[in-house]
């Protein structure tokens, strides 16, 4: 078997960079240890940047997304038991976002893949990549009980942070840089109204609280809590208590409860992983990069890995250029860092950390009033939320 790119994972940005390419003539064959259903099972974030919607449009994926999306041209601040706006049209010339779930976005990239008729085996196992800093990587792979071996020019890894790729590379060849918060995020998703019509983040004394959305009937809600928090201790009841209490007596009226239909803990990090090219491979959103979700940029920077990539390898076999490639790693994470930067930013401005104690929850304070307050610090959030330009 021979394909001229090879790509490791079918998440959103492995399924994107195959679309693009697609498009473009290049052939591609996408391969995903997983199952479909349980790449669609998965419940993630879904706040689009404008950048990350144009390159969806580009790829003739953005009809539904049009369709359906909630376009939200600002969010709100909550603290001190009262909440601001940040307006995102007004600060950045009419920027905006969109609110669109990943679920919906990866089953977008499975239909037109799908529609157009080009391969992904789903439940590949024993998955393994060789020969990546020659010409000729291969990728060796078992599918319905038998052994697979691909031919190929380049290897995408966009198999997420715990894939095979990014772990194939010498130890000596990569830098991996990480902080763990001390910290999780309890989330719960319900079919009920969501509480605003825009997100609202929630500085208090008893910890952050984001109250977001994936439709106008489907309501997601996060709480800080400790990492040795388990599920078995966060009943529905519980959750809805606590998310009361975090909220302003506006808020507090308004929320609507329900059952949850999906509700779990994850840890919060900010991980960077230098370079993301070894030879032939390249590593690409999750796999090399993760960051806090408080920013909202885990998805759109992996939109970006996929746009410096895809236009990489467009040029190679159009122009017979290895500049793009050559450019890729730099490119890409000039801009994980600024993302990096300001994940990091927003996260340390909203939580509480057990060593601040009361002395950081009043410097916090006192930032979040100088920021709504402040056309210039409003301005550079606001620059930093919807997304900074692709250069």
């Amino acid at each position: 078997m021979r394909t001229q790119v090879a790509i490791i994972g079918a998440g959103p940005s492995g399924l994107l960079l195959g679309q693009i390419l697609s498009r473009a003539g290049i052939s591609t064959l996408i391969l995903e240890r997983q199952s479909a259903d349980h790449v669609l099972g998965r419940i993630r974030a879904g706040v689009l940047e404008q950048g990350t919607i144009d390159l969806l449009e580009a790829a003739g994926v953005g009809q539904r997304l049009q369709r359906q999306g909630l376009v939200h041209g600002g969010f709100e601040l909550l603290f001190k038991g009262a909440r601001h706006r940040i307006d995102l049209q007004a600060l950045t010339g009419g920027r905006q976002v969109m609110v669109y779930g990943q679920t919906e976005l990866t089953r977008d990239l499975m239909e037109a893949r799908a529609a157009a008729g080009q391969p992904s085996v789903y439940q590949a196992s024993e998955l393994s990549i060789h020969d990546f800093a020659g010409q000729q990587p291969r990728v060796r792979y078992v599918s319905q009980g038998r052994q697979h071996e691909l031919a190929c020019d380049f290897i995408a890894g966009c198999d997420g942070f715990h894939g095979v790729c990014r772990a194939s590379v010498p130890r000596g060849a990569i830098t991996e840089y990480e902080k763990v918060y001390p910290f999780g995020w309890l989330g719960l998703l319900a079919d009920v109204p969501p509480v605003s019509p825009e997100l609202i983040y929630a500085n208090t004394e008893r910890g952050f609280a984001l109250c977001s959305m994936r439709s106008t009937s489907r309501a997601r809600y996060y709480l800080q809590c400790p990492l040795t928090d388990t599920l078995s201790q966060w009943t529905d009841q519980a959750f809805w208590a606590e998310l009361k209490n975090r909220l302003d007596p506006q808020a507090r009226e308004q929320l609507i409860t329900g059952p949850a239909i999906e509700k779990g803990i994850a840890p919060l990090r900010s991980f960077v992983a230098e370079p993301m090219r070894f030879g032939r491979l390249f590593l690409a959103g999750d796999a090399a990069h993760i960051v806090p979700p408080t920013g909202a940029k885990g998805l759109n920077l992996a939109a970006s890995d996929i746009n410096y990539l895809s236009a990489a390898l467009r040029e190679f076999y159009q122009d017979s250029s290895s500049a793009g490639i050559d450019s890729y790693s730099a490119r890409c994470l000039r801009r994980v860092w600024r993302a990096e930067r300001f994940s990091w930013w927003f996260t340390s401005l909203m939580h509480q950390f057990p060593e601040a104690g009361g002395f950081g929850q009043k410097l916090q304070e006192a930032e979040l009033d100088y920021l709504v307050h402040s056309s210039a610090a409003a301005t550079a959030l606001a620059e930093n939320y919807v997304g900074l330009p692709l250069d």
